[in-house]
């Protein structure tokens, strides 16, 4: 398939018009300008159309396209950009980040380099606090070709993940009514099983600061309230590491702490694909536990 544009930056934003100029000023400054700006504005009730409005009239070297739809989550914003992206290559950046001025030059020229031969998905880069600052694992050399695998181990931290929009576009994000989140790493874990592999650079290209109404500060909170997405994401992590029968039972016992208050025991069983005659009793013994500590 041809596409007219390198790379789609893309960015799902919620409420973040008092943020996003960040971003846009460094995709005014990229030495690179063969991309465009994507974005898909989920729902928000601030200034977000008035202003990205007025950005399409500004003279820029790249296209901006903003698209509106009812509030739904990350993951169905990154389905609606990929149905809509005119990008070889898909990157999201979010709202509250923002890249170094090389940034997609970089990747540019990365991905000219892939082989061509091997079943590459994609490449990830470094992120940081700032340019040049990370907290992040530096790894021996300045890259090396892995999977998305290599991002529970060997590759720790926040990265920049560029994905060929041919390939995300076979792997959408499932979409589960009553949720608006699932962890992104859904989507890399079926490319990383189905044999997709990434080349992993250290440079850093992308500037992110959390912010206290972000997904990332909202943490554990988004998976108590989506438990479908969350069992969806564990349960296939089992299969695919091939989890042994202690360490599944470790998993259905948690997922059970943790959903009992929301799901009913038939639901615990579907959504983590445990059996169902197993819920009550680890039930019963993390209230027991709670018992205990609340005694001492």
């Amino acid at each position: 398939m041809e596409f007219p544009h390198k790379i789609t930056v893309f960015t799902p934003t919620y409420n973040r018009a008092n943020l996003l100029e960040t971003l846009y000023r460094s995709l005014q400054r990229q030495s690179f300008s063969d991309f465009e700006w994507l974005v898909v504005d989920d729902g928000s009730t601030d200034d977000t159309q008035a202003l990205f409005a007025q950005w399409q009239r500004e003279d820029n070297p790249f296209p901006i396209r903003c698209v509106y739809q009812e509030n739904g989550g990350k993951c169905r914003a990154i389905n609606k950009g990929l149905a809509l992206a005119q990008g070889e290559l898909f990157f999201t950046v979010d709202s509250d980040d923002y890249l170094t001025d090389d940034a997609l030059e970089k990747i540019n020229c990365w991905e000219a380099a892939l082989p061509k031969d091997e079943k590459f998905c994609g490449l990830v880069a470094n992120g940081g606090h700032a340019p040049g600052q990370t907290p992040n694992t530096l790894f021996e050399g300045d890259w090396f070709d892995g999977n998305a695998f290599d991002m529970y181990g060997k590759i720790d931290g926040e990265r920049a993940l560029v994905f060929y929009t041919e390939i995300h576009r076979k792997y959408l994000y499932p979409e589960f009514p009553g949720e608006k989140f699932m962890t992104e790493a859904v989507t890399w874990n079926r490319m990383a099983h189905d044999g997709y592999r990434i080349r992993y650079f250290n440079d850093i290209i992308w500037i992110w600061e959390y912010k206290n109404d972000g997904l990332t500060q909202a943490g554990y909170q988004l998976f108590l309230d989506n438990p479908q997405g969350t069992a969806l994401f564990f349960r296939e992590k089992a299969v695919f590491f091939h989890y042994p029968l202690k360490t599944k039972l470790g998993m259905w016992y948690g997922f059970t702490c943790d959903a009992m208050d929301r799901c009913t025991n038939a639901q615990i069983a579907q959504y983590i694909d445990m059996p169902r005659w197993l819920v009550a009793p680890m039930k019963l013994v993390h209230n027991l536990l709670q018992y205990i500590r609340k005694k001492r």
